[in-house]
């Protein structure tokens, strides 16, 4: 029972690490697959370019799509991003909430896209380093044609769209397939190279300029977890709550007590982006934080207001 909980508490830990790593094992498995049972080189002039490239960018760009829509922070900062636009344009929206807010939306967009990039890089350097697919795209290619062709007979141009079906002479065959197939992983190591290299750089750049420190950080990502942990179970509890009275209100003819729930305008600011500036003196680490803490401010001064203007005179007892 304690290795199952210290399994799953490794799991819980390190879920994002372990999504990822098995996206990337779904896909080259997926290419594999694609590869062995359903890819078949037409070996033509015509259409081996076109096929290849197709096996090749085509599913990796599906992949990346899919990756995108089902990402929550996607449809976090789109939904109700026209309303919010055309509340700008009448000077009702807030700060950061909008689309046309390119400073607030862009940073997001590009993460999203490079955490979507993952599966659709994965395809295509697993199909680099399988040859499968460059070979049949690359055999009709001019640039390679003479490359590979280079000493030899006037044949070799037209002979090489048929190599990756193994139909031309037994001489050149072998040896210009080892030659496509090697070109093929030697651009799949280097995409692979250059992906680690560019993820690395970024990841520098990115934690160099970080309003936090390492430490902070760390609390900054539990925090959220917990953030969101709590608000799904408390969301649920509420709107259990809330279909209960309605329901019942229905079928028993009750008069349903009174639930309160948060207005349009305050769903709308606790699903703004957020950003953690560290030049102000409030630390807010999410949308709901920084609800929060304003209402907590405006409760604050509404109490002084208050306490200055003394009790309403109306509500004081004059009868002797």
């Amino acid at each position: 029972m304690e290795t199952f909980q210290k399994m799953l508490d490794l799991t819980t830990k390190h879920h994002y690490a372990l999504g990822q790593g098995l996206v990337t094992l779904l896909t080259a498995g997926g290419e594999r697959i694609f590869s062995t049972v359903v890819f078949q080189c037409p070996c033509s002039a015509k259409w081996n370019k076109v096929y290849g490239l197709v096996f090749l960018l085509v599913p990796a760009l599906v992949l990346f799509l899919l990756t995108f829509v089902i990402r929550g922070r996607t449809w976090r900062l789109l939904t109700g991003c026209c309303a919010r636009s055309a509340g700008t344009n009448r000077g009702t929206c807030g700060s950061g909430t909008c689309c046309c807010r390119g400073q607030s939306w862009l940073p997001v967009c590009a993460q999203l896209c490079g955490e979507s990039a993952l599966a659709p890089l994965t395809w295509v350097a697993v199909a680099l380093l399988g040859g499968s697919f460059y070979e049949c795209a690359a055999s009709r290619s001019s640039v390679v044609a003479r490359f590979l062709c280079q000493g030899r007979d006037s044949n070799c141009t037209d002979q090489l769209p048929l190599v990756p079906c193994k139909k031309a002479p037994d001489a050149t065959e072998q040896d210009l397939l080892r030659k496509l197939r090697a070109q093929s992983q030697i651009i799949g190591w280097i995409l692979i190279a250059a992906v680690i290299i560019l993820f690395l750089i970024i990841t520098s750049i990115a934690r160099c300029l970080s309003p936090v420190s390492y430490v902070q950080l760390k609390f900054w990502k539990i925090y959220m977890e917990q953030e969101q942990k709590i608000f799904k179970s408390e969301a649920t509890e509420h709107a259990t709550e809330l279909a209960n009275e309605n329901v019942k209100c229905f079928f028993k003819n009750t008069e349903p007590k009174k639930c309160f729930t948060p207005s349009t305008d305050d769903w709308q600011q606790i699903s703004s982006l957020h950003g953690f500036n560290a030049e102000t003196k409030e630390q807010c680490y999410s949308s709901l934080h920084k609800y929060a803490d304003g209402k907590k401010k405006s409760d604050t001064i509404k109490s002084s207001e208050q306490n200055k203007t003394g009790p309403d005179p109306q509500s004081v007892d004059t009868s002797v």
